[in-house]
């Protein structure tokens, strides 16, 4: 039908701006001519995309804030992708580290499980349940519970021990283990149901006599590994995480664990501050001298006053003779707000390699002593493994006084290069770290790299008793 197909047969008509007779086109210019920039312009350019990736990690700091550190620590383990063992002992960039510090952790482990058997474990920061075949390979374990505020780490968890489950000879023992999403620094553990049944004392703390003779909880060992740390954003934060541990434990429990050394954190903040011509002075105000700083300062500050540290900062030297002290109210909390000014320039610095970095984004004690001890914050990048978080310092003194207060005792505390040193010819030990990939089975050449021995450097171990 004609009208079935108006389109076609119509002859479209030029318009009147397209004529043949329009002038001829502009000239061309030689392909790439219109997009040339100066030096000038490329440089403004790349200024201002530096300001925009400024303003947008402005925005996230700020956003982490307002959110809090719990849940950007959480936000982030959640989003770790688990990429498994093959591609963790082949394709990482970080293998000898992660070799080397699984090590380190069977190492305090097999040192401080002693030789009861049936054991009750409880592991506060569980993660992925990494640490699950450590356990396993003691054949000592009877119950392991694990906790994490991280869901979909605790549900990795669980998945990575229904394979052992399904792995396990007919006639291998595998332990019983439960797993729970929580907040082990801010909530209190004898809300879960297997903790309360083996047993939490609620009364641990300063104080109570009646706890420090009678109480106790049911567990043998106690875990914190890579995650104590984010509990010294507060005192209130340190001291819920303490009750949990020793509220846990037994009698003649253990409590093991790695974390930052601070020692390490102190030397690098009193680096930074000669570097930058500061006036340098101990705790004890007297000129600091490099020749006179141990390999752990502090383990030899025997006047190092727990109360005063835990409760406040260091009185100001300049106090009025009369007794009367200054307006320190700008002062007190002193931790707190040197993070609070992280944004001011030249405060901050920043020090690692190619595979990590430790950045204090403001304010840090010119004589490297944390005081206040909470509240510290600096940020922490590993190469595949965490994206530059939030993290505390942990101020040894201040944590070893503190669990005082908490009827633990210390017994042992080692940089993790020095535990190498000290059980790499173990029996059990020195084998397994060939197994591991630590070191080369012929030659028994250490294969972590020195970049990954520095970045190790950064942390120590501890093991305390609960009297």
């Amino acid at each position: 039908m004609a009208g079935a197909e108006p389109a076609k047969g119509i002859k479209r008509t030029r318009s009147p701006s397209r004529s043949p007779s329009r002038s001829p086109p502009r000239q061309r210019k030689r392909p790439g001519a219109g997009s040339r920039l100066s030096t000038a312009d490329r440089e403004a350019a790349r200024l201002r995309q530096t300001q925009r990736e400024q303003e947008e990690q402005k925005q996230k700091r700020q956003e982490a804030a307002s959110r809090g550190v719990h849940d950007v620590v959480k936000q982030h383990y959640n989003m770790v992708p688990e990429r498994g063992r093959e591609w963790r002992v082949t394709d990482s960039k970080i293998k000898g580290l992660r070799s080397f510090n699984n090590w380190v952790k069977s190492s305090i482990i097999q040192k401080f499980i002693g030789d009861e058997r049936h054991l009750k474990v409880l592991d506060i920061g569980c993660g992925k349940g990494g640490d699950l075949m450590k356990w396993q390979s003691s054949r000592k374990i009877e119950l392991y519970v694990g906790a994490d505020p991280a869901d979909v780490s605790i549900k990795q968890a669980r998945d990575r021990y229904e394979q052992m489950r399904k792995r396990a000879r007919r006639n291998q023992q595998l332990f019983h283990a439960e797993f729970y999403t929580k907040d082990c620094f801010g909530e209190w553990l004898g809300d879960i149901p297997i903790i309360k049944e083996v047993g939490i004392d609620p009364s641990v703390g300063p104080n109570n006599a009646i706890s420090q003779r009678w109480g106790g909880g049911g567990f043998d060992m106690v875990t914190m590994m890579f995650c104590m740390h984010y509990a010294f954003e507060s005192e209130e934060k340190a001291r819920g995480m303490l009750r949990n541990v020793a509220g846990a434990l037994k009698k003649g429990g253990r409590f093991i664990g790695c974390i930052p050394n601070s020692d390490v954190l102190s030397a690098k903040v009193i680096e930074h501050h000669k570097a930058n011509g500061n006036s340098i002075t101990n705790t004890n105000g007297v000129a600091d001298e490099d020749d006179d700083l141990p390999t752990f300062p502090s383990d030899d500050e025997d006047d190092w006053d727990p109360e005063k540290t835990l409760d406040s900062p260091k009185p100001d030297e300049s106090e009025a003779a009369d007794g009367e002290k200054k307006d320190d109210s700008k002062d007190k909390g002193k931790g707190k707000e040197a993070q609070e000014d992280g944004d001011v320039e030249g405060e901050g610095f920043e020090w690692g390699n190619s595979i990590y970095r430790v950045k204090f984004p403001g304010k840090t004690p010119a004589d490297g002593a944390f005081r206040p001890p909470f509240g510290w914050k600096y940020f922490y990048f590993l190469e595949e493994a965490v994206e530059e978080v939030p993290e505390y310092v942990v101020p040894w003194e201040a944590f070893r006084a503190l669990a005082e207060d908490y009827n633990l005792e210390l017994q042992y505390r080692k940089p993790f290069r020095e535990v190498w040193d000290e059980q790499k010819d173990d029996p059990e030990l020195g084998p397994l770290s060939e197994r591991m990939g630590v070191r080369d089975r012929a030659t028994g050449r250490l294969l972590t790299r020195e970049e990954e021995l520095d970045a190790a450097d950064f942390y120590h171990t501890f093991c305390f008793y609960k009297v």
